[in-house]
C-alpha cells in the first residue's frame, strides 16, 4: 500500500514516514502543498496524509484537498494537524477530507485510522473497532453495537470511547482525555472525564474501560491489531 505523507516539519515528517514504513507502507513525502500536488497527479496512492499548515498558507492543506477533488481525485485523505479546534476539523471534512487528527497525536491511533481509512477505500464494510464485552464501534455511523442492538452515544460520549479504543493498550490520564475530547474548552473539569466514563458503563456495561490506579483509564481488554501491509 502506497501512502503521500505531505508534512513541513522534517524532524515529525521523518518520524511518521519511518514508523509507517516499518509497518509494512511504501510512502513518499512532499514538504509543501505544490510539491504534493504534482505528486499525487502523476502517481497512484492509497492514501493521502497531509498536514494543513504548509510553507503555501496556514490553509494549504485544505485547498490541497479541495483542488484534489475538483480534479476528481477520490483518494482518501486524512489531515494530521495541530488545528484542534472543532472549526478547523469541519472545514476539512467539508473540503474533501475523510478523516482528522489532531497534534499530538498517538502514532497507535494514527495507525487505526490509517487501516479504517483504507477498508472503507476497499468498500469493506468492517469499518469497525472491537470493544469488550463483544461491543463494535462504528466509526462511519459514531455509534457502538452488539447482537444487532445500537445503542445510540452523544458526540462526548462517542468521542471518549473511540479515542480509547483507537489506542487500546494506552492508559489515558484525566487530562489527556480531555484535551481529545473537550479540544475547544479549556475550563473542563477533571471530574466530568468520571461523569462520562461512569455514563458508558452504564449504558455498555463495567468491562468496558477499566481505571488504571494512580494514571487514569483504558480500554477493558487488549484488542488485537490488524497489519497494515496489503
Amino acid at each position: 500500500m502506497r501512502l503521500l505523507l505531505v508534512e513541513d516539519d522534517p524532524r515529525l515528517a521523518k518520524l511518521t514516514r519511518s514508523g509507517l514504513t516499518e509497518a509494512g507502507l511504501k510512502v513518499e513525502h512532499a514538504a509543501s502543498a505544490t510539491v504534493g500536488l504534482n505528486l499525487a497527479e502523476f502517481e497512484q496512492f492509497d492514501l493521502l496524509v497531509i498536514d494543513v499548515m504548509l510553507p503555501e498558507g496556514r490553509t494549504a492543506g485544505f485547498e490541497m484537498a479541495r483542488v484534489l477533488r475538483e480534479r476528481h481525485d477520490h483518494t482518501p485523505i486524512l489531515f494530521l494537524t495541530a488545528r484542534s479546534d472543532v472549526e478547523s476539523r469541519i472545514m476539512g471534512l467539508d473540503m474533501g477530507a475523510d478523516d482528522y487528527l489532531a497534534k499530538p497525536f498517538d502514532f497507535g491511533e494514527l495507525q487505526a485510522r490509517i487501516r479504517a481509512l483504507v477498508r472503507r477505500a476497499k468498500g469493506e464494510s468492517s469499518n469497525t473497532i472491537d470493544l469488550p464485552l463483544g461491543y463494535k464501534l462504528d466509526l462511519t455511523a459514531k455509534e457502538a453495537w452488539c447482537a444487532g442492538q445500537v445503542f445510540k452515544l452523544s458526540a462526548r460520549e462517542y468521542a471518549l470511547l473511540e479515542c480509547l479504543a483507537l489506542t487500546s493498550r494506552r492508559v489515558f490520564s484525566r487530562d489527556a482525555l480531555i484535551e481529545r475530547v473537550w479540544p475547544e474548552d479549556t475550563s473542563v473539569d477533571l471530574k466530568v472525564v468520571d461523569v462520562y466514563v461512569s455514563t458508558l458503563r452504564r449504558k455498555l456495561g463495567e468491562g468496558m474501560i477499566e481505571t488504571v490506579r494512580g494514571m487514569g483509564y483504558r480500554l477493558g481488554r487488549k484488542l488485537a491489531s490488524l497489519p497494515l501491509k496489503g
